[in-house]
């Protein structure tokens, strides 16, 4: 059997680049992932501090900023089949405090809010129209969970047209192996996977 690297290099491979107005979006960094009493929690805490970095470079840049999060109704009868499939899930119901900013991700007044039932930030959701209107031609993915939430924005981020750029230091995942394995899928097929130096590198470029 060939080497893994080798094998996908021979299919895939090719780099996206940057775009020429990016937009950076935090998903679903809320307090569920960093209190150990939570059924959620993951360990990311190192990964909300990169994620953080990242953002105060794009402050700087000036473009624009994203902040998703899950938010159901009480009787969380919008939650469909996802609610249904995810016990976890119960801690987003509206009022909840797992559903809350965690510490140091206070959003401010020019950063964009964005409520979402299902994994993607872009389902069911006006992030797509909203960026689009602004002229964004590159997604920049941080956030929780590589797996989930942010393979599924990642995918639906390049479906919609965005060349899409993920942030390997600035997501995170309760284990290492879905989060490698994700990162891996998606630098194979759907985006480029940068680090945290490259990204904040760019946004630096842009503010020159």
């Amino acid at each position: 059997m060939s080497d893994l690297g080798e094998n996908y290099a021979k299919a895939f491979g090719k780099k996206a680049g940057f775009g020429k107005k990016p937009a950076l979006v935090l998903v679903d960094f809320v307090e569920g992932y960093f209190d150990p009493g939570c059924d959620l929690y993951a360990n990311v805490e190192d990964t909300l501090a990169s994620a953080l970095r990242v953002r105060e470079a794009a402050h700087a840049a000036g473009i624009p900023i994203v902040l998703t999060n899950v938010v159901y109704h009480p009787s969380a009868v919008d939650g469909g089949r996802f609610y249904e499939k995810a016990k976890p899930l119960r801690y987003f119901v509206q009022g909840n405090r797992m559903g809350a900013w965690p510490k140091g991700l206070e959003p401010t007044a020019d950063e964009l809010i964005i409520s979402k039932q299902y994994p993607s930030a872009f389902f069911g959701t006006s992030l797509a129209s909203t960026l689009t209107a602004m002229g964004v031609d590159n997604v920049i993915l941080t956030g929780l969970t590589t797996s989930g939430c942010i393979r599924a924005s990642c995918v639906d981020s390049m479906s919609h047209g965005f060349i899409t750029t993920v942030v390997r230091e600035a997501v995170g995942d309760r284990h290492d192996d879905p989060h490698e394995a994700n990162l891996f899928d998606m630098e194979a097929k759907y985006a480029d996977v940068v680090s945290e130096a490259e990204i904040i590198a760019h946004l630096q470029a842009l503010s020159d």
